[in-house]
């Protein structure tokens, strides 16, 4: 297990940047409820077309990543990553800060497969929208 300091660079979204990381066919899932977010996003570019259209939509201006942990495996493709982003909500000046973990493979240099989790009840709290979460998921089985 490698880990690395708290990064003291601004964080951006760049859905483009992100994008230009996946394999053409490459496969991003999101395995936990993640309101807002599709199962998956299949290819490059439906990944950048989501990204772009749920970064333009929310109101979370990452500044850092932080206590990031990079797991050993056995497996030379897959890089499993714990880290911490931190930042502002834009609509109301409060701090965020939300854990994920990452399962990715990388083939010929490029992400083949992404297993992305997320702490979808953090963001919604942080986002003022767990009462209309709740809501929305009061029919579903």
């Amino acid at each position: 297990m490698r880990s690395w300091p708290a990064t003291s660079e601004r964080c951006y979204k760049s859905a483009d940047d992100l994008a230009d990381l996946y394999a053409v066919d490459a496969v991003h899932e999101f395995p936990f409820l993640f309101p807002g977010m599709p199962e998956r996003y299949q290819g490059r570019e439906e990944a950048r077309a989501g990204y772009r259209a749920a970064w333009d939509a929310s109101p979370a201006q990452p500044q850092e990543i932080r206590e990031v942990v990079v797991h050993d495996n056995t497996d030379p493709e897959v890089i499993v990553v714990e880290q911490v982003v931190s930042g502002t909500m834009t609509t109301t000046g409060r701090p965020f800060s939300f854990p994920g973990l990452l399962v990715i493979r990388v083939r010929n240099s490029r992400i083949v497969h992404v297993r992305d989790y997320m702490d979808g009840l953090g963001v919604a709290h942080a986002m003022d929208r767990l009462a209309a979460l709740a809501a929305s998921l009061s029919g579903r089985s």
